[in-house]
């Protein structure tokens, strides 16, 4: 890893220093250098177990947003068969910041459907940041449709900071897609389950997690709109972004109480970019939970159950 966030800075300066004798060490001959690097180490560890035991909302929105944590695609190559990617609404054209298609999963047949932000310039540009246009949503609807009609479990992968918001996304029908999509995830007969694996960010991230079972990242985040433009509106500063971070309640911790979120998934001490495979096999883990509680439930009472999660939702957590 060798991208570090503000306040990781204390732990950027050790973990360097650390690599910086063990540089020393290969370059010289007969240089031993291992103890003093070896005891970097175990400062670094202690400084990064601080950081990460108690992360204001801002914080975990930084962690949610690192360039290196495990994207879409990474869960769906490490936790996913014979995946089969499906591309285009067939009416405009191919959104690649939505990947979907037909996998299996412990060997379940399943429909898999994620948003892909990208891991280097050229693909985050092509994937357009992970967020989705019209057509995104509409590909969307269509697997979700084909999955009922052949009864297979949906499984939703969310990490969007929000739907693309540009003119020509607004001309195609941005808000009646997203709308659509919604009442799509709210309409099918099997089993529904989403992870939020990053950012889960206003209705491009609810088009896709209206499902019988959210999970969350310990560190992920799940708004109605990003800490930054809740600033912009509220303060008409986006400097604000920390304040509005709190007044949200997006971690995962406030969404539990909220019944918004049904678990959380531990991550690896750090964030999940420290340790992407674990983080995977954790999601995985959640993902296999998940699918066994709605196994062998009529598409009706899943339906029942998916309507009731979302009109009790926030009456758990508002006297809190």
């Amino acid at each position: 890893m060798n991208h570090y966030l503000d306040f990781e800075k204390p732990l950027a300066e050790i973990e360097g220093k650390a690599e910086e004798l063990r540089a020393m060490a290969r370059a010289g001959e007969g240089v031993d250098l291992e103890d003093e690097a070896a005891a970097l180490d175990k400062k670094a560890t202690a400084i990064l177990r601080d950081l990460y035991k108690d992360l204001t909302p801002w914080r975990k929105c930084q962690v949610a947003r690192h360039p290196e944590r495990p994207h879409c695609g990474d869960y769906i190559r490490a936790l996913f068969r014979e995946f089969t990617p499906l591309a285009g609404d067939r009416n405009f054209a191919d959104d690649h910041a939505v990947i979907g298609g037909l996998a299996r999963f412990n060997d379940l047949p399943v429909m898999v459907i994620g948003h892909e932000k990208g891991n280097d310039t050229k693909s985050r540009i092509a994937r357009n940041f992970g967020m989705a246009r019209p057509e995104g949503y509409r590909k969307a609807i269509r697997l979700m449709e084909m999955a009922d009609k052949f009864r297979l479990p949906v499984i939703t992968l969310v990490d969007t900071p929000g739907a693309y918001p540009g003119k020509g996304a607004e001309e195609r029908g941005q808000s009646e897609a997203i709308a659509r999509a919604t009442e799509a995830c709210l309409r099918i007969g099997v089993p529904l389950i989403s992870a939020i694996i990053g950012e889960g960010g206003s209705g491009g991230a609810v088009a896709f997690a209206s499902a019988n079972r959210v999970a969350m990242l310990e560190h992920s985040v799940y708004s109605v709109i990003s800490p930054e433009g809740c600033a912009s509106i509220l303060w008409k500063d986006a400097e604000k972004m920390r304040e509005a971070a709190e007044a949200l309640r997006l971690t995962a911790q406030d969404l539990i109480k909220l019944g918004v979120a049904d678990r959380i998934i531990e991550e690896p001490q750090g964030g999940a970019h420290r340790a992407a495979g674990i983080a995977i096999e954790n999601v995985g883990k959640a993902l296999a939970e998940m699918l066994k509680e709605l196994e062998g439930k009529s598409p009706k009472t899943l339906i029942a159950d998916r309507r009731k999660k979302f009109l009790d939702m926030g009456s758990k957590g508002l006297a809190a």
